[in-house]
């Protein structure tokens, strides 16, 4: 039995809809790790420098036995087999796919390179919204709320 993880799925570069098929069927073939759930995947304005198109977000629920920092190398790897350059890229700007980990069991991680759960996660509605969907009752660590709570705030302040 695997630690019940949960990632980002994000692309407005290409063709986005093959981009997030394709980062979910390699996640699938990932080493002691099952799909257990995928999120409906939502169009979403992008934020970030210059002119990007929209965005394609979802969330996507694993078990997995992979450690996180092994789980995450897994991930910049399909990452880069879809084109994506992070050393290249301008922050926030444009990508064919973006694998983030959001989640990884109870875990609260925070070291170079590896933040679990995601620094960012409370206020990203694109990610909050796919989340709520799958996992409307998990709580958080760090946060202590559910993505559907973590959501309602977020709502309630724009």
């Amino acid at each position: 039995m695997g630690i019940d993880a949960y990632i980002a799925l994000g692309s407005n570069l290409g063709d986005r809809h093959a981009n997030i098929q394709g980062g979910l069927d390699a996640i699938a073939l990932l080493p002691s790790t099952t799909v257990v759930q995928c999120s409906t995947i939502i169009e979403t304005d992008p934020i970030g420098p210059g002119d990007q198109g929209c965005y394609l977000n979802g969330a996507v629920h694993i078990e997995t036995e992979l450690e996180p920092r092994v789980l995450l190398d897994s991930l910049l790897k399909i990452e880069a087999r879809f084109g994506r350059d992070r050393e290249k890229e301008i922050r926030w700007g444009a990508r064919t796919l973006d694998l983030d980990v959001l989640v990884y069991g109870d875990l609260v991680i925070d070291e170079p390179g590896l933040e679990i759960p995601h620094p960012r996660l409370h206020t990203r509605s694109f990610v909050l919204i796919p989340m709520a969907e799958i996992a409307s009752n998990l709580i958080l660590p760090r946060y202590k709320k559910t993505p559907q709570v973590l959501l309602e705030v977020l709502e309630s302040l724009s």
